[in-house]
C-alpha cells in the first residue's frame, strides 16, 4: 500500500528481517532505550516470528527504501479471536506524518478481515510513554489494568483494551 511518502508492507520476505531488527535497535526508533534483557532478545526474534506466521508484522519504508516504522500483532494464545498489539514504532523523523495512522488503519483492516473480537495492548507508565498512551486512547482503547513494578521497580505496566464490533 503506497501512502504519501511511504509504503506499507506486510513482512513476508526473510531479507527484510535483519533490516527490521536494525531499525528496532537503532537510536531512531524508541524514545526509551533502556531496554530490558527480554526486549533485546524479543527485537531479535520479532521479524522471524512473523515469517513463521506466529505474529503479523507490517513495516513502512520511505522513498529510499529505508524502514521507518513497524507494527505487530498476535492472536491470543487461546486462539479465540483476541489479539495482542505488541509494538508500533516510528522513526523519530517520521513522527506526526501519518505513518502511525496508516499502520493502525492497516492493522484494523486485518482485524476486520479475521473477525477479531478484541485487541489488547500495553505500555509503561513513565512520562516518556505519554504519547503512546494518547495514541491508544485516540484509537478507542481504554485503560483496564495496571501491573506495578512490571518493567523495573517504579515502572508499572498499563494495560489497554478495545472491543471490536462489526456490523453485519
Amino acid at each position: 500500500m503506497l501512502v504519501g511518502q511511504f509504503r506499507i508492507e506486510k513482512l513476508e520476505m526473510a531479507e527484510d528481517a535483519e533490516r527490521i531488527i536494525h531499525f528496532l535497535l537503532s537510536d531512531q526508533s524508541f524514545d526509551d532505550t533502556r531496554y530490558t534483557p527480554g526486549e533485546l532478545s524479543h527485537f531479535q526474534q520479532l521479524p522471524y516470528r512473523a515469517l513463521a506466521k506466529e505474529i503479523v508484522l507490517w513495516y513502512a519504508v520511505d522513498e529510499a527504501g529505508q524502514i521507518i516504522a513497524i507494527n505487530s500483532i498476535a492472536e491470543n494464545e487461546q486462539q479465540t479471536g483476541g489479539y495482542s498489539w505488541d509494538y508500533i514504532v516510528v522513526h523519530r523523523e517520521y513522527r506526526k506524518t501519518g505513518v502511525a495512522s496508516a499502520l493502525i488503519a492497516e492493522m484494523f483492516a486485518y482485524l476486520l478481515l479475521v473477525h477479531s473480537r478484541y485487541i489488547i495492548t500495553y505500555t509503561c507508565d513513565l512520562p516518556e510513554y505519554l504519547p503512546i498512551r494518547r495514541l491508544f486512547e485516540r484509537n478507542g482503547f481504554g485503560l483496564v489494568g495496571r501491573c506495578p513494578d512490571y518493567y523495573f521497580d517504579g515502572e508499572d505496566r498499563l494495560i489497554y483494551y478495545r472491543k471490536l464490533l462489526y456490523s453485519a
